[in-house]
């Protein structure tokens, strides 16, 4: 199984917040999810600061990214029927 690490990214800054063995990318996203949404709720410090977490591999490379400021229902298109 592969290491994954986390970073928040403060305005492009990255702040380590550790790693963890995981499945794969698909489990190493939702837990970044899961921290981007528990940061939204008790860094309110962090909204509108261009804030996300990031998921990299061993190799420093981004493999994920989410936002700590949520998306705007505006902004998401909806399927055409």
């Amino acid at each position: 199984m592969p290491f994954y690490y986390f970073d928040l990214l403060i305005d492009g800054q990255p702040n380590n917040q550790g790693g963890m063995i995981l499945e794969d990318l698909a489990v190493a996203s939702d837990r970044a999810d899961a921290l981007a949404s528990e940061l939204r709720i008790l860094k309110p410090e962090l909204h509108s600061r261009n804030c996300s977490v990031r998921v990299v591999d061993g190799n420093d490379n981004e493999i994920y990214r989410t936002p700590l400021d949520p998306i705007p229902n505006w902004s998401v298109r909806s399927p055409q029927k």
